[in-house]
């Protein structure tokens, strides 16, 4: 059996995170997270929302891409692939200031991902590379909208 492409794995994989073998989609969100809290401590906090908002498109661009090369090899959305669940999370992580609201942007992303409420299961049985990213894009917009209630209700929480 042919193998896939190297890049489209190791994009799609999210780095290899797709092949931890409890849960990958949770790998994927956690290093997504954890990369974004890596560089909250390195970089002010409006340079990295501008650069979280650069890495969700830049990804959903090349998990569509990647995800289209892989579904060849591994199928129709494949839980080793998790750079849908990477873009998902860096959504609500737009309005995330401090590793609080990081760690409830991932839960939210996690909670939505998994019930699929609102849209987000009808989107997940649609077949192709674009929609096994639009459903975590969806579940990611409705967490910042919970997050941003959340922040809103309860700023004091989130300094």
């Amino acid at each position: 059996m042919k193998r896939p492409p190297l890049l489209p794995v190791v994009i799609g994989t999210g780095f290899g995170a797709g092949f931890w073998p409890w849960g990958p989609g949770t790998a994927g969100a956690v290093l997504a997270t954890a990369i974004w809290l890596l560089l909250l401590g390195v970089m002010p906090l409006t340079a990295l929302m501008g650069l979280t908002f650069a890495l969700v498109v830049v990804f959903t661009a090349l998990g569509t891409w990647a995800t289209a090369r892989l579904t060849p090899f591994w199928g129709d959305d494949p839980s080793r692939v998790v750079v849908d669940e990477m873009v998902g999370v860096w959504i609500p992580l737009l309005l995330a200031t401090e590793w609080r609201s990081a760690l409830a942007s991932l839960v939210l992303f996690r909670f939505f991902d998994i019930v699929k409420p609102l849209g987000i299961r009808q989107l997940d049985r649609r077949q192709g590379a674009f929609w096994v990213m639009a459903d975590d894009i969806l579940a990611g917009i409705y967490s910042a909208i919970v997050l941003w209630l959340v922040m809103s209700a309860w700023p004091q929480f989130f300094i």
